[in-house]
């Protein structure tokens, strides 16, 4: 393998690699997010059954 084979072949490699890399931190971005939109809904949600209960209680 001639060392400009070599050349190309290694940046080639690290073109894909670090796409790659930025495609999961992308990804994990994403993921961070609709984790706190979940917790805030299911604390919304806990919030709302929480006083439904209570109401009933009292009546």
């Amino acid at each position: 393998m001639k060392l400009e084979e070599f050349e190309a072949n290694y940046r080639n490699a690290m073109d894909e690699t670090l796409n790659q890399l930025q495609t999961v931190v992308f990804l994990l971005s994403r993921v961070e997010t609709q984790v706190g939109e979940i917790s805030h809904s299911i604390q919304t949600l806990s919030k709302t059954v929480e006083e439904y209960i209570n109401k009933n209680k009292i009546e």
